[in-house]
C-alpha cells in the first residue's frame, strides 16, 4: 500500500497570516549610526542593509525591518523600545 501525501493548503494559508512586520520610524533624537549599530546587534541586519534602511525610515518616514510570528518579534520590539527608538508591529 502506498501512502500519499497531501499538502495542507490551510495549514500554509495560517503560517503566512501569522506574519508580522517590525516597522522602524524616523525619530529626531537617534543617529544614523547608533541606528545602524542596533539593526545590527538586536535585528542581526548586516551593516549595508541596516545603512539603507535608516535612509529609508531618514526620507520615508518608516521602514519594514523584519518579518515574522509575534513571539519572534516581540522580544526584538521590546529590545529596540528599550533602546528609545520608535517601532511598532503591524
Amino acid at each position: 500500500m502506498v501512502k500519499e501525501k497531501t499538502l495542507n493548503l490551510t495549514d500554509k494559508k495560517d503560517q503566512l497570516t501569522n506574519q508580522r512586520e517590525l516597522i522602524l520610524y524616523n525619530d529626531d533624537f537617534n543617529t544614523f549610526d547608533f541606528v545602524i549599530e542596533t539593526l545590527v546587534e538586536v535585528c542581526g541586519i548586516e551593516p549595508l542593509q541596516a545603512e539603507q534602511i535608516t535612509l529609508i525610515v531618514h526620507y520615508k518616514g518608516k521602514c519594514g525591518v523584519k518579518t515574522g510570528t509575534m513571539d519572534e518579534l516581540k522580544p526584538v520590539y521590546n529590545e529596540m523600545i528599550n533602546r528609545k527608538l520608535t517601532v511598532s508591529i503591524e
